[in-house]
């Protein structure tokens, strides 16, 4: 079993949340909501309530890793900004720690999720719902997207970790080449 914080950057609304489980194995959420930010704030004020609504969450949940979601380029270059902004406090949160970090994708989350893609946030939304056995779905969407970060890190997190390993270890193994072709 693996604990992970779920993080779905964002400057006026950062979701979070936490769920608890193992592949094939019943999920748990252990918790979920919003950390917010008024969008008149300067900027440096806004990102010290993100970091600090972080921090209160990885001390009261302590989590084994953090999952967040991989900024990507969209047409409003403000909105990507406050987003990057957002995701580079939660990740320095979490390594100031000494927790480990995966960023994942929106399609990949979608995928592990739905497994689809190309799933829309209300399709998204229910899957988190009925993996986490909730009585409703959670709200807002920004808090869904957190938990189905964490779900996608269980499910695909553990897989992704132990090829990254195999992989290292025979790079230690192979020997190679001596001088001139020959081997050692």
């Amino acid at each position: 079993m693996v604990r992970v914080l779920g993080v779905d950057p964002g400057l006026t609304r950062c979701g979070i949340g936490v769920v608890e489980g193992a592949p094939g194995r019943p999920l748990r959420m252990l918790g979920v909501g919003v950390v917010r930010t008024p969008a008149e704030a300067e900027i440096g004020p806004r990102l010290l309530l993100v970091e600090q609504g972080i921090e209160a969450w990885l001390d009261e949940h302590r989590p084994e890793l953090v999952a967040v979601e991989r900024v990507f380029a969209q047409h409003n270059v403000r909105t990507v900004m406050g987003t990057a902004q957002a995701s580079a406090v939660a990740m320095l949160c979490a390594t100031r720690r000494g927790i480990p970090v995966t960023l994942h994708t929106p399609s990949e989350v979608k995928a592990a999720v739905t497994g689809s893609g190309r799933a829309d946030k209300a399709q998204v939304t229910a899957m988190v719902q009925r993996l986490l056995r909730l009585d409703a779905p959670p709200k807002p969407a920004d808090a869904a997207d957190a938990l189905a970060l964490a779900i996608c890190h269980i499910w695909r997190g553990g897989a992704t970790n132990r090829l990254e390993a195999a992989i290292k270890a025979a790079a230690r193994t192979t020997t190679p080449p001596g001088p001139k072709g020959t081997l050692r």
